[in-house]
């Protein structure tokens, strides 16, 4: 049996941080996993960056309601699940995702929460567990899987080499010239392509 696994942010829905940093006008929160591998020295940037400018989570969650998922990820999501199951693995929390979900259809999401004090500023992020798309993966193949995955940014690239076929989508020229060996992909036709003739191979082989 398949599953196909999923990044969110930069593959469905736009990058949060980088709306975040549009609406407020502070370009240094469009740093992401995209131009920093090291996730815990990027959130601790953005955790600093928001007290030093004194915004809240809920400064954060205005701008994510205002979002919408790139044009074609619902269509292309539902025709993934009318054949595959399929895990959405992201870097982002339950705190931002939740409204993106609702107009995804709801998928299984998992992600990482965030810790707030009483005036509502930020004030930790708690992973789900460290690297986790690459256990996750490794966890789905434990129970016989075959694990087909996509993603855009460094954090994905454990993922996608755990994986037992693994693709870019969407991903800058940087990212794919330190990782020529996942194949690119530029629009989710290609890819759904590719999932489907991986998910033929994998079945024969």
């Amino acid at each position: 049996m398949h599953i196909v696994c999923l990044d969110l942010e930069g593959v469905l829905v736009p990058e949060i941080w980088i709306a975040f940093s549009e609406r407020t006008g502070i370009a240094d929160f469009r740093r992401t996993t995209r131009d920093e591998p090291d996730y815990d020295r990027l959130m601790r940037f953005r955790l600093d960056l928001l007290r030093r400018h004194g915004l809240k989570l809920a400064d954060i969650q205005a701008v994510i309601a205002g979002m919408a998922p790139m044009d074609g990820a619902r269509a292309f999501l539902d025709g993934l699940r009318s054949r595959y199951q399929v895990i959405i693995l992201s870097d982002t929390f339950y705190e931002f995702a939740d409204p993106l979900m609702q107009q995804l259809g709801r998928p299984t999401l998992f992600c990482h929460r965030l810790e707030t004090d009483a005036e509502g500023f930020v004030a930790a992020y708690h992973l789900r567990q460290p690297n986790q798309k690459f256990h996750a993966v490794n966890a789905l193949k434990a129970l016989n899987y075959r694990v087909i995955a996509a993603g855009d940014s460094y954090n994905d690239t454990g993922m996608l080499g755990a994986a037992d076929a693994g693709f870019f989508i969407h991903p800058p020229e940087s990212i794919v010239a330190q990782f020529p060996q996942f194949p690119v992909h530029r629009d989710y036709a290609s890819l759904r392509a590719a999932i489907d003739a991986a998910a033929a191979g994998l079945q024969a082989g």
